[in-house]
């Protein structure tokens, strides 16, 4: 009996070795078939019962379950070790090798327009402005009356409006932004600067659009002259332009500003000698300017 006992412990070493050793599932499987199926070693062992006493019978019947559950157990922790590094490899696998150079990626930019309206902002911040906006839907009497330019004035022919009602309209210039401004102030000086979009009839090709970028300026105070609005305008597109573009001011006349001038740069194409893109006049028109029309201050 002693040596059946002994045959047994012997056989749950090996199964332990064995499972110890199995790499996958199917080496346990083998394993597991060979030291517990039906025609393993065990099974084997078990057979000689047959022979036994009653006493030895107990005791081999205690030990082959002994047995049994110990090399299951050894096959279920063996089972969880394998599952684990399954899952070990497979993120091992997926795992991004963060040390690759990553896509490049386009930046963006600014557009053209807002680069532009930045800057000219950024000048006359530093010139002591500040920045003034208003609605793009506006009142007639804000877009048109309050600055000179009443119902029945030629003048309006010279601006096709956008008419929502015969009082509302899409504004057709940021001027209506100085008439807020100047009634928001109530007398008191100022110095602003009105960006923002202005509305047309204009059939849109390369140089005309319904809808267009505006920047407006307004100065009100004490001792105010022409020399302040020339000296003005040629700090900002001297900042703008650079030092060798020329600019001149020519007499015009708008309703809400006397007297009033019209502002050229030399065409920085042909450097003012002449060309297409300035119908060879050498300039290029940038903005009408003048000093507030009384008329506009009284109102």
């Amino acid at each position: 009996m002693e040596k059946i006992l002994k045959e047994l412990e012997k056989l749950q070493e090996e199964a332990k070795l064995a499972i110890g050793k199995a790499k996958s599932d199917v080496e346990l499987n083998d394993v597991k078939a060979q030291y517990l199926g039906r025609k393993s070693k065990y099974q084997e062992v078990m057979q000689l019962m047959r022979g036994l006493s009653v006493d030895d019978k107990k005791k081999l019947g205690m030990a082959g379950n002994e047995y049994k559950m110990k090399v299951e157990a050894e096959v279920e922790k063996k089972v969880l070790e394998l599952e684990k590094q399954k899952i070990k490899e497979k993120l091992a696998k997926e795992t991004i090798d963060v040390t690759l150079p990553a896509p490049k990626l386009s930046k963006g930019s600014i557009h053209p327009l807002m680069q532009v309206k930045e800057e000219f902002e950024d000048i006359c911040i530093e010139m002591g402005y500040e920045v003034e906006e208003g609605p793009d839907v506006e009142w007639d009497k804000y877009n048109f009356e309050m600055l000179n330019v009443p119902k029945d004035h030629p003048a309006r022919d010279m601006q096709d409006t956008f008419y929502i009602t015969s009082e509302t309209l899409l504004r057709s210039h940021t001027s209506p932004v100085q008439v807020r401004t100047m009634l928001k102030k109530k007398g008191k000086p100022f110095k602003i600067i009105c960006p923002g979009s202005a509305y047309r009839r204009d059939n849109d090709d390369a140089t005309h659009s319904h809808q267009f970028s505006q920047i407006e300026g307004l100065v009100v105070g004490k001792d105010i002259t022409m020399a302040d609005l020339k000296g003005t305008l040629t700090t900002i597109f001297t900042k703008l332009f650079g030092k060798e573009m020329n600019i001149r001011f020519r007499p015009s006349f708008f309703p809400f500003t006397e007297p009033s001038v019209e502002v050229d740069v030399s065409c920085y194409k042909c450097g003012g000698k002449g060309c297409p893109l300035c119908k060879h006049t050498g300039w290029i028109e940038l903005l009408g300017a003048g000093m507030v029309h009384p008329n506009v201050l009284e109102m």
